[in-house]
């Protein structure tokens, strides 16, 4: 293109929550229009997929038509949720910033509810992002779904593709590179969430903050747990009664991604967590029971279970799995069952099957019969009849 300067390149200022994100996936969703290729005014062409608004009505969304918006003047900036970071994008093309499109060179939604955060992007154009301020507040967790996104850490390059995710904290020491024609979505969870219930699972104090190592593939083990956990949440906070508007659910749910986050990604006490600890006592494992029982339409979380046990996280743990062959979460989430079915019990044949179970945190109706069935060995229907024959 005549007339440009050679060596200028265009630099944009973001203010924003450390989060920014695509979401193409799971099927039918038509959350991401892949509309196929764009002409820019020169002649240019350039394809991507699209932020759908449309399909994201629960979302904080801000797009940018001119490369000339995200400049350090633009109102982008204030239109994001603030935090301690400031996140400047650096468009690689130097000629971009002269041209004027009809459609969104970039894209971002988010949406935030107790400890998460979710957003989804697109960027059409290939960018350096370099993150200034304090370290952020929140992990983030990045799926990269179209095209390539490199994380840079203290100078050590880590190159994701779809197949494999990012784990890591926004901050000063970090820079991201993506291609042309970049898709992404991110999960943030607070790190504070994460470090205390470390601190819990080891029974002791942090001396040193936690890093992630931040390769993260999805292929087999726990990090294909959590990645279809993060595919459930994404689901869940596009609907507008899902997990992000049930205290419930979205306690259990914040519980799960962070034990999740802890065992599948590969981090700095890695080797502590894994080392095994000492005897319980029962007497854990009632209290704990009991607090469930009486909770369980309740926003519990695993500490306060612990708490009300009188133990740490890490022992409350150990004496589920060797008293009863489950897991804390696992318990809770029989004892949620329990207390629909008691509510169902209770209010008869005027009982609403799917009000009581959003009342104790389950948000899908499907899962939750299933779960159900496998444990009381009929559906929830089943009891309501058999109540309004009495």
């Amino acid at each position: 293109m005549g007339g440009t300067s050679g060596s200028r390149r265009f630099c944009c200022v973001f203010r924003m929550v450390p989060a920014e994100i695509v979401y193409p996936w799971l099927p039918g969703t038509g959350c991401f229009a892949h509309s196929g290729a764009r002409t820019g005014r020169d002649g240019m062409s350039f394809g991507t997929g699209i932020v759908d608004t449309d399909a994201l009505p629960l979302f904080d969304v801000v797009r940018a038509t001119d490369p000339a918006e995200l400049g350090p003047r633009s109102q982008v900036s204030s239109r994001l949720p603030p935090s301690g970071q400031v996140y400047k994008y650096r468009l690689q093309d130097r000629a971009v910033w002269r041209m004027r499109f009809e459609d969104p060179i970039f894209s971002m939604a988010i949406r935030s509810a107790g400890a998460i955060v979710v957003s989804l992007a697109d960027s059409r154009f290939a960018t350096e992002v370099a993150i200034e301020g304090d370290e952020s507040a929140l992990f983030c967790v990045t799926m990269p779904l179209q095209g390539d996104l490199t994380l840079v850490r203290d100078g050590v390059a880590t190159t994701s593709t779809a197949a494999q995710g990012l784990a890591f904290r926004p901050g000063p020491r970090t820079r991201i590179r993506m291609s042309d024609a970049t898709a992404r979505a991110n999960v943030f969870i607070k790190v504070q969430e994460v470090e205390q219930a470390l601190e819990h699972a080891l029974d002791r104090r942090l001396r040193e903050p936690l890093e992630f190592r931040p390769e993260l593939a999805w292929k087999s083990g726990l990090a294909a747990s959590l990645k279809r956990q993060l595919d459930v949440v994404l689901a869940e906070f596009r609907s507008p009664h899902g997990v992000a508007d049930n205290p419930v659910a979205l306690a259990a749910t914040t519980d799960l991604l962070v034990t999740l986050l802890l065992r599948a990604v590969p981090h700095s006490y890695s080797d502590q967590l894994d080392v095994g600890a000492g005897g319980a006592a029962p007497a854990y494992l009632r209290r704990a029971e009991e607090f469930m029982r009486v909770n369980a339409a309740e926003p519990v979380r695993i500490a306060q279970v612990a708490l009300a046990a009188g133990c740490s996280a890490r022992t409350l743990n150990d004496v589920f799995r060797r008293f009863r062959g489950t897991t804390p979460l696992g318990a809770l989430h029989a004892a949620r069952l329990d207390g629909v079915r008691n509510a169902l019990r209770l209010e008869g044949a005027g009982a609403s099957v799917a009000e009581v179970a959003r009342r104790h945190g389950f948000t899908n109706l499907s899962r939750f019969g299933a779960a159900y069935r496998r444990r009381f060995g009929e559906a929830p229907s089943d009891l309501v009849r058999r109540a309004s024959r009495i």
